[in-house]
């Protein structure tokens, strides 16, 4: 019953494996001021995190979640990838009764004859652990152990409220990389971003776990590019085909690594680049092989296509519309992009890094704006772009006020820009989750029907 999650544990231990030789200290690749936050520092946003956890919300209530969740459940249990089960498990309940679900996920079939799931596998592999320890729960205290009950929903839910805790520690280890104090900047994400919506009232998508790959990717890439050692080449590989199988537009942040990598004048460049390609290509295997399961083919569902106008002609609708737009409902986005393009002015040693990250973070907003269902009534923010914050914000935010403020004003702008970014993020928060209680609506997003 448990060997299909016993092997998404085994590739997750093994990713582990492949980091472990990043584990040890080394000097910062960008400056001689790396900053290693005090105890008493880690010790309070450990309890913050510990305090906030009765706040998450261990529910399912959105297509885009069944579907994720879909994937966890169908190996764990029925060791396929076959969805149909799982899908009138949730139509049967009412849970999944918006409009298209049907027939998009109960009607509709693929080339290969199964059920159609637009979502990817990365979020099972890393809510596996958590789903064990579920099962787990189950099993000792009665309740049905079937993979829906109540244990298997809150495992993956505060699953997903570690993973979002985990990328805002990444960010600030990033931030450290750069030379940067990056504790309060990490809280301004953490309370000033939508990250806290997909931490504690929707923690079933996707984009807290799609946090956590994008900022893993990211501090791999720091620790390793002063010297770019094969082994560290490998672990880079490996966090980026993570990072892709949790969301598939996080693939785009690849390129600005690449192009570090390929600028440095580091010895063996070829034999690191390959080590780089194999590794992502082994620990993409999982996702491989559910596409030519579900799909017959290496990609997601031919319709996904259909949806792309590559000429982006919604670039300035996802950074500036009212329905969504990046910067309007994500206030601190402008402070990050700030501290970015203040970056490559510091000094040669950062200005590669920094014109890397503008890159990473223009081509999300690239890709977002060539979507044409861009935007999606009832959710929180543009949803393409929820991985540039684990990316940008950190650093960015750092740099941006190290650069254009004196230090007697430190700590009176980093007050200002959470508390103004928190005043209007619980607003939005706070009218969703009005709005999409379960007293008003048992379903709010199907942006995979439209």
């Amino acid at each position: 019953m448990v060997s299909g999650g016993a092997s998404l544990v085994s590739l997750l231990w093994a990713q582990a494996k492949i980091l472990e030789p990043l584990s040890t200290p080394a000097p910062s690749a960008l400056g001689p001021h790396h900053r290693a936050p005090a105890p008493r520092q880690w010790i309070l946003l450990m309890c913050l995190f510990l305090l906030s956890l009765p706040a998450v919300t261990p529910r399912i209530y959105s297509s885009d979640e069944i579907q994720y969740f879909a994937y966890l459940r169908s190996i764990w249990f029925d060791h396929d990838l076959s969805f149909e089960n799982e899908y009138q498990y949730f139509y049967d309940r009412g849970i999944a009764r918006s409009e298209g679900f049907h027939e998009t996920f109960l009607e509709q079939k693929t080339d290969t004859n199964r059920r159609i799931n637009f979502g990817t596998i990365g979020c099972a592999i890393l809510w596996s652990p958590f789903y064990l320890a579920g099962d787990l729960v189950a099993r000792a205290t009665g309740a049905p152990v079937d993979g829906f009950s109540k244990p298997y929903v809150a495992a993956v839910a505060y699953g997903s409220a570690i993973y979002g805790f985990l990328a805002l520690l990444l960010a600030e280890r990033c931030a450290e990389r750069l030379g940067f104090d990056g504790v309060v900047p990490a809280l301004a994400i953490w309370l000033g971003t939508p990250l806290l919506f997909y931490m504690y009232i929707a923690p079933p998508f996707s984009h807290a776990c799609s946090a956590f790959g994008v900022a893993l990717f990211t501090y791999v890439w720091l620790r390793i590019r002063d010297q770019w050692p094969t082994r560290g080449l490998v672990a880079l590989g490996a966090a980026g085909a993570l990072m892709a199988m949790i969301r598939e537009q996080d693939v785009f942040f690849v390129v600005g690594p690449a192009l570090d990598f390929l600028g440095s004048r580091s010895s063996g460049r070829l034999t690191g680049g390959l080590a780089a390609v194999a590794a992502f290509a082994a620990a993409f295997a999982p996702q491989a092989a559910a596409y030519l399961i579900l799909n017959g083919h290496l990609g997601p569902h031919s319709s996904v296509g259909h949806k792309m106008n590559w000429m982006a002609p919604h670039v300035l609708q996802v950074l500036f519309s009212p329905e969504h737009g990046f910067f309007v409902w994500t206030p601190l986005a402008l402070v990050a992009i700030l501290g970015l393009l203040l970056l490559p002015a510091r000094g040669a040693r950062y200005r590669r890094v920094g014109i890397c990250l503008l890159l990473t973070v223009a081509l999300q907003i690239y890709v977002g704006g060539s979507v044409d269902s861009w935007t999606v009534a009832g959710v929180l923010e543009p949803r393409a772009d929820r991985g540039v914050l684990g990316r940008a914000d950190g650093p960015a935010a750092a740099r941006a006020r190290e650069e254009r403020l004196p230090r007697v004003r430190h700590a009176a702008a980093d007050g200002a820009v959470s508390c103004v970014s928190l005043s209007v993020r619980s607003g939005f928060v706070l009218q969703t989750w009005l709005v999409n209680s379960p007293q008003e609506s048992t379903m709010t997003s199907c942006e995979s029907c439209t």
